[in-house]
């Protein structure tokens, strides 16, 4: 008998069945395949689904194809974390060390005139960003929003009169920040945040005497009070807690010497009136709308602001 050489195969005479090899890495024979696409994967590769496992294409993939979590107002579900809240916070703590060490006669910690403390000695900082109508300084220039110093519009609520001054402040961000950026979402919170702060300071900028220096994050968190009872409203949650905690505020602002109750009441009125912006958006192009509201208390600001401006200088 003649031997043959010929090609190795199966019973049959067909090819040998091949092996399958990890798609990602040709060097690893595997039998699990991605239930998504089939193609083959090793245990690296191998990321856990719903049912089996599937390769880190498809993964990606399937992120990408997910929409994000929203809340009940279009904001992202991030603001449950409170990170703008937590920002704030430790930038108002940081002006105020800044304020403090840039202080030469010591008050600025606390001391000072007021209740408490509550509203500390004036430092160069305070004197360089609290809101400030028109007023000559000692050194007989003369500074102000009305000279074009619209800045101190912005860094007033971020400046403090002392240590108890800025606490008091900083205890009711944390309470109510938290709360409202985990239903609004980061960005329509900061947003809140800002043109509230912005109003308390521009009715301070028009009803306060010019030469009469202001600073605290207090506009901003009056605001958040007035911002938190409409939205809970607007949710259907009960909003007996939230008014005797308002009413108490609304007293002292009243009643303790020092206290800007222009900055305070500006400060509430904008907030609602934000807060009832993203609250009662419609949901067809909900962002749309909210942006277009906060744009116009924005421009009703600024014009409220070159009006004053007019009858200062002019």
């Amino acid at each position: 008998m003649t031997e043959r050489s010929g090609q190795a195969g199966d019973a049959t005479g067909g090819p040998a069945p091949t092996t399958p090899v990890c798609y990602r890495h040709p060097d690893r024979e595997t039998y699990i395949r991605c239930t998504r696409c089939d193609r083959p994967i090793c245990p690296e590769c191998m990321r856990d689904a719903s049912v089996g496992h599937q390769c880190p294409e498809c993964v990606s993939e399937g992120r990408r194809s997910v929409r994000p979590a929203r809340t009940a107002f279009g904001g992202g579900a991030a603001g449950r974390q409170g990170y703008v809240t937590k920002t704030l916070i430790a930038l108002n703590v940081l002006v105020m060390i800044l304020s403090i060490a840039s202080d030469r006669g010591g008050d600025a910690a606390a001391g000072g005139s007021g209740f408490g403390g509550l509203m500390g000695g004036s430092t160069p900082l305070t004197d360089w960003g609290a809101v400030l109508g028109l007023a000559r300084f000692s050194d007989g220039t003369i500074g102000g929003v009305a000279e074009g110093e619209w800045y101190r519009l912005v860094t007033a609520m971020f400046l403090h009169y002392g240590v108890v001054h800025l606490l008091l402040n900083m205890w009711a961000l944390w309470v109510l920040g938290r709360t409202l950026e985990a239903v609004l979402g980061p960005l329509r919170f900061l947003a809140l945040y800002l043109i509230a702060g912005l109003g308390g300071n521009v009715a301070v900028y028009l009803f306060s005497a010019p030469n009469s220096p202001a600073v605290g994050a207090s506009t901003a968190i009056f605001g958040l009070f007035a911002a938190i009872f409409v939205i809970m409203r607007r949710l259907g949650r009960d909003t007996s807690a939230i008014v005797p905690i308002l009413v108490i505020n609304l007293i002292f602002t009243f009643t303790v010497p020092g206290i800007s109750v222009a900055g305070h009441l500006g400060g509430l009125v904008v907030g609602a009136l934000m807060a009832l912006v993203l609250a009662y958006a419609p949901r067809t192009r909900r962002t749309a709308f909210q942006a277009a509201g906060g744009a116009i208390l924005l421009v009703a600001l600024l014009g409220l602001v070159l009006v004053r401006t007019a009858a200062l200088t002019g």
